[in-house]
């Protein structure tokens, strides 16, 4: 039984299962919109588990496939599978039941959600193949987390509006320049095994700027977003702290120094995920 304990653990630690509110905020946001409130709790609940079902496959197979790759890193020698501590075959497993789960949740919400989640799962799992091929691999990445809000949508509605793409852009570039970000810790690493990123191409004050701007973009396409679905006070008020937010986060890290670049990148996105939640679903309530 501790053996089976440990092993949950140390699944849970390899997927950080708990960056699940990275993305989670942007899915109840849609939610939210498209039912004009709360739906019921039917549909909140496969929303949630179909959202985290489909990041712990992400992650998972992302660790699979980079087994090798993080065994050569100094920095992810010390994860699951390099570590020894999983299978390579247990986490492919791992991946395929999660996979699984997912497919079943989307099931459960309606039938666009269930012949769209194929379309998911390739996204989700191809992005981890990116960095071999392309130096914009973070907006693949971008993109897994760009498709929660929209796939939420289509979960209420059994349709899409085009407006939701709107919001879909704004997580991928928000999600792809924190990305860029955080890889200009491995520049050197993927430099020499040949791996492909901005910071590797093009250095890391050019990736700075590139993150910059793809943060600039993301704010003007949730304005832009805010503007589409007629934002009252409270929603534009969401929009400014995340503004804010996005400006602090590129004060704590420089690239000559990417100390806290962990700060920047796990606490503060979290913080303004669920920031943007909470003057979204303030701007739901007070116009109901």
């Amino acid at each position: 039984m501790a053996g089976i304990l440990h092993k949950i653990r140390t699944t849970l630690e390899m997927i950080k299962w708990e960056h699940s509110i990275f993305a989670l905020p942007f899915a109840l946001t849609a939610m939210l919109l498209a039912a004009g409130g709360l739906p019921g709790w039917r549909t909140v609940a496969w929303i949630v588990v179909a959202m985290v079902a489909a990041r712990s496959a992400a992650m998972a197979f992302n660790r699979w496939a980079d087994a090798d790759l993080d065994a050569a890193n100094p920095r992810t020698s010390s994860r699951a599978i390099p570590a020894g501590l999983l299978s390579r075959g247990f986490v492919l497993g791992f991946t395929w039941v999660a996979a699984a789960m997912f497919v079943v949740a989307a099931g459960e919400l309606n039938r666009l959600t269930l012949l769209l989640s194929p379309l998911a799962l390739l996204v989700l799992l191809g992005y981890s193949y990116l960095k071999r091929f392309t130096r914009f691999s973070h907006l693949g990445l971008g993109l897994a987390l760009g498709l929660v809000p929209t796939a939420a949508w289509i979960a209420v509605r059994g349709s899409l509006d085009p407006h939701i793409l709107v919001l879909t852009a704004a997580v991928t570039l928000w999600a792809g320049g924190f990305d860029v970000l955080y890889s200009c810790q491995d520049c050197e690493h993927d430099r020499a095994a040949g791996l492909h990123s901005l910071p590797q191409a093009w250095g890391l004050a050019a990736a700075f700027h590139a993150a910059r701007a793809m943060h600039l973009l993301a704010l003007c396409a949730l304005a832009w977003f805010a503007w589409l679905f007629i934002f009252g006070f409270a929603g534009w008020l969401g929009v400014l702290a995340v503004g804010l937010l996005l400006a602090y986060e590129h004060l704590l890290v420089s690239p000559r120094d990417l100390r806290r670049l962990n700060a920047a990148f796990f606490t503060m996105n979290g913080v303004i995920a669920m920031v943007f939640l909470a003057f979204v679903s303030a701007d739901v309530w007070l116009r109901r």
